[in-house]
């Protein structure tokens, strides 16, 4: 039961950040309706960053089924050795995120 609580705990946190993605890159087109002398590289940024949170996004719910299907595997066959991989990349790619994030609102000013 707790690899099934892991894994949906993993895919509540790529749906999160893929629905970030979404809101972000949506935000440029609101940003070009409603301030139309806008630079054009405010808004195609935000496309771009929410894209890239997207993938982010989908490579995280990649990891985690990967992760639960591995550790199902072992807990059957009575193997079972926890790995810290996927959590440490999983911690790399929400930084990564987190300095995109930054840098993208410090852009925007």
């Amino acid at each position: 039961m707790a690899n099934e609580r892991t894994y949906l705990a993993w895919v509540r946190t790529g749906i999160t950040v893929m629905a970030l993605g979404f809101v972000v890159a949506k935000f440029g087109i609101i940003i070009r309706e409603l301030v139309p002398n806008a630079p054009s590289t405010s808004y195609h940024f935000s496309s771009a960053t929410g894209i890239v949170l997207v993938v982010a996004g989908g490579f995280l719910q990649l990891m985690a089924l990967r992760s639960f299907l591995r550790n199902k595997k072992s807990i059957e066959s009575g193997d079972f050795l926890p790995s810290s991989v996927g959590v440490i990349a999983a911690g790399i790619i929400i930084l990564l995120i987190a300095v995109l994030l930054i840098a993208y609102l410090i852009i925007s000013l």
